[in-house]
């Protein structure tokens, strides 16, 4: 009977942590161990005898757990039948992530505390791995290298942007096992990993040594008539300050126009978005964010009479999504930015990530809708671009920083030139030096 009290109390425990998230306007579960500890009428604890095992609660609190029943009684039948010992904790964690995937919503899951802890370690941008970042296709599976870092196993083995990935170890790689598969790559250094892979329709396999990866979120270089060029991988860690960095010293070297490629940057966290609008924007709106309950969140730039007027070029593809497209989409509107490339991918939504309960759990959740300046919802629908130019068939799957064989990058570029009145060259002008990009 303790046992099977113990399993419920841990299951509602978590299911109230659930329900009473920081930071988030929510109203749902009291929390039953806040109204045990303060005595309130809500919730009293009580005893039988000299046990102290029992709790005392309203009808009401009563009434919305008893729909956990068929859960707890199931946790319990596979307790007591089960062929080998079960894990209650697990089971725990798993009724959790269940209940967060039961919405349907790709974007809301819970983390446990192994996976949370990685999530923060991805963020300050260094771990034990090989060194390749992978993009989930939800509608085909398919699992896609979308960016492979410098002077890591990975480009060490000639693994190249567009690969698919098949396999690593006997784990055969889908959208809804990339975590399992990313955590088996994941590792300790100097310790080695087999990982398949697929390009033109053709499997090869490579075994790496797992090392210590740095990720740069930012390269920048000069073309020539002064266009810079700024490529943002990813709206996370320290992105905000790097980017700064490079425009200005791009700037400062004589920049008369900046080209901002986000293709196949992901997003990552607004706050980010915001902070680099604010490097070209005076005061004013970056994007706005709307709840279930109509509420509205702005996100502003601010007035510090030190921003950089220049002219943009925003470079995007099918996987430019979230706060890129919320960058993107606040560069348009408010700075005359052009947008050179295809449709962007539109997640026009937006998460928070939240810890969960006291042992490092946490969880993501959709929380609203955003729009842009100019009032643009664009999600399921994506940013269309000024200038319409598809990557040909036969490109190659990476080009190096700046080579203008790129024909995206490269119509970008003479995009830029128009904007600044300059004659566009029949030819693919090459970068002005092969130097290291600027930090």
């Amino acid at each position: 009977m303790k046992k099977g009290i113990l399993v419920s109390l841990c299951l509602v425990l978590c299911l109230c942590l659930l329900s009473s998230c920081a930071l988030l306007p929510m109203a749902g579960l009291t929390s039953m161990t806040s109204a045990v500890e303060t005595g309130t009428g809500t919730a009293a604890a009580g005893s039988t005898g000299d046990s102290g095992d029992t709790v005392t609660i309203s009808r009401e609190l009563y009434e919305k757990y008893r729909q956990f029943d068929t859960v707890i009684e199931a946790m319990g039948i596979a307790e007591e039948y089960y062929y080998q010992d079960v894990d209650e904790k697990t089971m725990v964690e798993g009724a959790a992530a269940g209940a967060l995937e039961a919405i349907g919503d790709p974007y809301t899951f819970y983390y446990t505390p192994e996976e949370y802890a990685k999530l923060w370690e991805e963020d300050e941008g260094e771990y034990a791995g090989v060194g390749m970042e992978i993009s989930a296709n939800y509608l085909t599976g398919l699992c896609t290298i979308s960016r492979v870092f410098n002077g890591t196993p990975a480009m060490a083995a000639g693994i190249q942007r567009g690969d698919l990935l098949y396999k690593v170890e006997d784990l055969f790689v889908t959208a809804d096992n990339l975590d399992d598969a990313v955590a088996i790559m994941r590792g300790t250094p100097g310790t080695d990993v087999a990982v398949t892979l697929i390009r033109d329709g053709e499997e090869y396999t490579v075994t790496m040594t797992r090392a210590i990866v740095s990720i740069n979120r930012v390269d920048s270089i000069m073309l020539e008539n002064q266009v810079g060029l700024v490529t943002l991988y990813q709206f996370a860690g320290e992105c905000a300050a790097e980017f700064k960095a490079a425009v200005d010293k791009l700037v400062a070297d004589g920049a008369q126009g900046i080209i901002i490629d986000l293709r196949d940057n992901g997003g990552g966290w607004v706050n980010d978005a915001q902070s680099i609008a604010d490097i070209f924007l005076p005061y004013g709106t970056v994007c706005y964010l709307q709840y279930k309950d109509g509420t509205r969140e702005y996100y502003r730039t601010t007035t510090d009479g030190k921003e950089i007027d220049l002219p943009l070029v925003m470079l995007v593809n099918e996987y430019t999504a979230s706060s890129s497209e919320i960058l993107t989409g606040c560069l348009k509107d408010r700075a005359g930015a052009t947008v050179v490339g295809v449709n962007t991918y539109g997640k026009g939504i937006v998460q928070s990530v939240i810890p969960v309960g006291e042992e490092g759990a946490g969880m993501q959740v959709t929380v609203a809708q955003y729009y842009t300046p100019n009032d643009f919802a664009l999600h399921g629908i994506g940013i269309a671009p000024d200038v319409e130019i598809e990557m040909p068939e036969d490109a190659a799957p990476r080009y190096e920083l700046g080579d203008l064989s790129d024909a995206q990058l490269n119509c970008a570029y003479k995009t830029m030139l128009q904007k600044l009145g300059i004659p566009v060259p029949e030819e693919p002008a090459p970068a002005e030096s092969s130097a290291e990009p600027a930090a």
